[in-house]
């Protein structure tokens, strides 16, 4: 890998979104999924991400997401029935008294989760990545379907056999995979991280949160995110620029108590505010730090309309691996 080229140059980016302006979003979304018996909420979804992309700036221009209901329409109805399918199953069994056939029912279940989960993450990036823009440049995924599978089932595998203790160079090699397969038109992505690094983080979080009672962990999540982030870098014309964060972990602790109580004395209604405080502590700690050239950014990247495994991502609570 080329070396790293330092710079006092950095790179604004920040978040500009409101919690009223979401909430009014919000408020129409939950109405409309309500009205459609929740066949609204792919637009619903779509209008949000819209939202969220265009108020995150960099270097003063906003980002875009060009996503549709419509187009995650049918990946929702395929996950909708998947659900179905598998409740009624377990209904079946229930009313004809069939352990047999519940034992059954949780083991294809089982199983085909298993088998859904590389395809979920692959399927969901090349939507996502080809559906979201900066000034025009579109992002996209070149992973491999096949590759990605074989990773995920081996470091599966070797994390079962090892009790868990595997799981930190699980989560590191799909990153790496992941990262290293995005693009911003003609910029590369880097993640450096090791599984050891993650492992040490992981036992030194869990022990330091037992023994402070719980309070330790939101330095534990600091020093995650920290880890997660600052591992990351941007490749552009042979030079590598890195990505910083400066959250802390007294920050952690004022964002999610915030939230915490947002959420529970407004009984869910004001959600909007605590996404919002989220993004704005996320992104505006974050820093690009070298000479990276947005006004030498080349498309690069192909269009992908298929978002099929967008939702069936969420039904398996993945989130951005």
């Amino acid at each position: 890998m080329a070396n790293y080229y330092p710079s006092e140059k950095n790179i604004d980016l920040e978040f500009k979104g409101k919690g009223s302006q979401l909430f009014e979003i919000q408020l129409a979304n939950w109405v409309l999924t309500a009205l459609t018996l929740g066949l609204y909420y792919p637009w619903a979804k779509a209008n949000v991400l819209r939202y969220t992309y265009a108020k995150t700036k960099l270097a003063g221009s906003s980002f875009a997401f060009h996503g549709t209901g419509k187009e995650m329409f049918l990946g929702y109805i395929k996950v909708i029935a998947l659900i179905a399918i598998f409740y009624g199953s377990i209904l079946y069994a229930t009313i004809t008294e069939n352990p047999e056939w519940l034992t059954y029912t949780m083991l294809v279940y089982a199983v085909a989760i298993f088998l859904l989960v590389p395809m979920a993450i692959h399927g969901r990036m090349r939507y996502r990545m080809s559906r979201t823009s900066w000034r025009g440049i579109h992002f996209g995924y070149r992973g491999s379907l096949k590759e990605l599978s074989l990773l995920f089932y081996r470091d599966v595998f070797l994390t079962i056999i090892t009790f868990g203790l595997y799981r930190a160079w699980l989560e590191v090699n799909l990153r790496q995979y992941i990262v290293q397969n995005l693009r911003m038109g003609n910029v590369q992505f880097h993640f450096r991280g090791t599984g050891a690094e993650l492992f040490i983080l992981h036992l030194k979080g869990t022990i330091l949160t037992f023994m402070t009672l719980g309070i330790y962990l939101f330095w534990y999540m600091r020093d995650l995110h920290i880890f997660y982030l600052n591992n990351m870098m941007i490749e552009q014309n042979g030079k590598y620029i890195n990505l910083d964060s400066t959250v802390t972990g007294f920050g952690y602790f004022r964002l999610l108590m915030g939230n915490l109580f947002i959420v529970l004395f407004t009984l869910g209604l004001g959600s909007p505010w605590a996404t919002i405080r989220t993004l704005k502590f996320i992104i505006n700690n974050t820093d690009i730090m070298g000479d990276f050239d947005p006004d030498n950014l080349v498309q690069t990247e192909d269009e992908y309309k298929d978002a099929v495994m967008e939702d069936m991502s969420e039904m398996l609570d993945i989130g951005w691996v």
